[in-house]
């Protein structure tokens, strides 16, 4: 609007129209662009206000009338208090804005909790990132625990964005950090996580009711016991990839189970957890489809399973998520699509708890 406006005004003065007194017009162009534009807008808003006024005073042969020098007086003045205006007005929404994220990174320490670094039986790191925001909190949900039965995880997806799908992030969370650890069996742990955003969106007056009821989540559960085993209940999530001695393993599920929240739409067979090894040395990925979903400028999809092999052995847990982490971003150029979650555990040798592959300190 104020440049459009400025070019109505030149083109008023550069034709038979002239006679129409423009100076009020060019005044206003500043303050405009201070509504709209910020700071650097109104500087370049008065910028072109003033050459156009200067434009028009030579091309009319006004200059040394007292027109003139008034109409540039009250834009100096209009342009100076309208970059004063927009100043303080971006200095007072950056102050909101830093409170706003400030809140996020404690709600985000809240409900999404970085994994202890060691378990019974395993190393772990995590890593959680919204899509595109900065925050670090959305849809995603990760947790573990070291319980009575095992290291106890879960990493998942819930359908959505926005505060309902924290909402639910929050249910699922705290129905596993409870329950974890006092049922021995890991499909009843899914079958209390999936409870409670059944009871959470029966609720009458619950926060965004209707979008916890028409939404799902897709769950993983992995535990990690005393045998060389991983035991996982897989409810519609991508599976997890095993790495061992150098070499990728996707350990899908033998009995594929809905989402939970879509039980009701589907005929399956009774859930139960399904074995597979994890030898001292192995390495387990759980992750969302964020990671598997992200593309490059070319449409393609992260070849996470190559990234994962392409980094060194000894690195530790958290140093093999960063760099998964900054894999990612390259082949994103810096822009997640999706919200990304993982957690990377090392099973441990019996002796010392040390990584097989880890260098000695």
């Amino acid at each position: 609007m104020p440049f459009a406006l400025a070019l109505a005004v030149l083109v008023i003065e550069l034709t038979p129209a002239h006679f129409v007194y423009t100076g009020p017009f060019l005044v206003a162009t500043p303050a405009l662009a201070a509504v709209t534009m910020g700071p650097k807008g109104t500087l370049s808003a008065a910028a072109l206000a003033l050459a156009i006024s200067a434009t028009t005073a030579t091309f009319n042969q006004a200059w040394g009338t007292l027109q003139v020098y008034t109409n540039l007086l009250a834009l100096a003045m209009v342009s100076l208090a309208g970059f004063i205006t927009s100043s303080a007005v971006q200095a007072r929404r950056q102050s909101e804005l830093d409170q706003v994220r400030r809140i996020a990174v404690a709600a985000q320490k809240v409900i999404l909790r970085p994994v202890p670094e060691q378990l019974g039986h395993v190393r772990a790191a995590s890593l959680g990132l919204a899509a595109g925001t900065g925050a670090q909190i959305g849809g995603d949900l990760y947790a573990a625990a070291k319980t009575p039965y095992g290291d106890r995880l879960i990493v998942g997806d819930v359908r959505g964005k926005g505060l309902a799908a924290v909402h639910a992030v929050a249910v699922a969370l705290g129905a596993f950090r409870e329950f974890a650890h006092y049922e021995d069996d890991l499909v009843e742990v899914m079958n209390r996580c999936t409870a409670a955003l059944r009871r959470e969106a029966a609720v009458p007056g619950a926060f965004d009711q209707e979008a916890l009821m028409e939404g799902f989540t897709t769950a993983l559960l992995a535990q990690v016991p005393d045998e060389h085993v991983v035991q996982l209940v897989n409810r519609g999530h991508p599976p997890p990839l095993k790495l061992h001695q150098g070499r990728i393993e996707t350990l899908m599920p033998a009995s594929p189970l809905p989402p939970l929240g879509l039980e009701d739409l589907f005929t399956c067979p009774p859930a139960k957890p399904e074995s597979y090894p994890l030898s001292p040395g192995d390495r387990l990925l759980l992750y969302t489809d964020g990671v598997i979903e992200a593309r490059d400028r070319d449409n393609h999809f992260f070849a996470l399973a190559q990234a994962m092999e392409e980094i060194p052995a000894s690195t530790s847990p958290s140093e093999f998520l960063e760099e998964l982490h900054q894999a990612l971003l390259r082949h994103t150029d810096g822009h997640l699509a999706d919200d990304v979650a993982m957690i990377l555990v090392d099973r441990l040798d019996e002796e010392g708890g040390r990584h097989p592959g880890a260098v000695p300190a």
